[in-house]
Parts: C-alpha cells; structure tokens; sequence
C-alpha cells in the first residue's frame, strides 16, 4: 500500500469512497445526501492523503487545523476507509502517516471534534494510538438506524 498527499484533479477518484461513507449516515456528521461538488469543498479543504492498493483507492485522509489563528496549532483530520477493506490495517497505516506529517507540519496536538461513539473501530484505533476521550455531547449524531448516539471529542499531544 502507498500513502501520499492527494492532487487536487484526484477527486474524481477520491469521491466513490467519500460519498460511500457518508451515504451511510453511520459515521460522519454530513449530510448523506451531500452532492459531489459539495462534497469536494468539504474534503479538500486542507491536506489530503490518499492510500492506494496498487491504482485502487482503499483509504483517505483529510488534514487541517481545528481552528484557525491562535487555535491552527492544533490539527484536525478525517479518516475514510473502504469499508470492504475495514479490519486490515489501512486506518491504521493511514492515521500514523497522517499523525508523522502533522507533527513534522508543526502541529502540536490532534483533535477529533466528533467521533461518533457507535463507531467503536474508529473510537478503539484512536485510543491505540494515544488519543483520550476529553468530552461526550449526548445524542449529538443523529444516526441512520439508531437514532440519537453521544459523540466523542478525542486528543492527543503530538
């Protein structure tokens, strides 16, 4: 697998798995009807990696700062993954790589703003990974099947 900064003109390539996830309505706030265009202003809004299997794209990430001006020290990013390929490691891959250039970008910290707690991969990989629960916003997700779920704010230092 290769992981590296995505191009711009990738889009097209990045957009089947994107708009998968999200259809989903199980793990990203968006709306799951967002439209391709949209979407792309959502997604490539900062960093983008891209983590391929030979020419198939099994995995993305979006970097940026949280906040911007006195806030931009600390990161903020975005995980996709095929979920065909989920439970082999690409998340994984992909959030180290992802957490090396954010700290090699000068960042100092990572922060999720919504991990949606019935994600219970997502919330055990960024716990592996040294990221605390800081914070629960009950019934914040409104979730495709099972309603109202809490929401968790992770971080880590970097």
């Amino acid at each position: 697998m290769i992981i590296r900064l995505a191009r711009a003109e990738e889009w097209d390539r990045l957009w089947p798995l994107w708009h998968r996830v999200v259809a989903t309505g199980t793990t990203y706030m968006w709306d799951p009807a967002t439209d391709y265009e949209t979407a792309r202003g959502l997604w490539m809004a900062g960093e983008v990696f891209v983590a391929l299997d030979g020419d198939e794209v099994v995995g993305t990430a979006l970097l940026k700062p949280n906040q911007l001006g006195l806030g931009d020290h600390i990161a903020n990013a975005g995980f996709m993954v095929d979920p065909d390929r989920a439970g082999r490691g690409i998340g994984r891959r992909l959030a180290t790589e992802v957490l090396a250039h954010a700290r090699a970008a000068g960042y100092t910290g990572m922060q999720f703003n919504a991990v949606i707690s019935t994600n219970t991969g997502a919330v055990a990989l960024w716990t592996s990974l040294g990221f605390e629960i800081v914070a629960t916003i009950p019934g914040a997700f409104r979730h495709a099947s099972l309603g109202r779920v809490p929401v968790h704010i992770m971080y880590r230092d970097l």
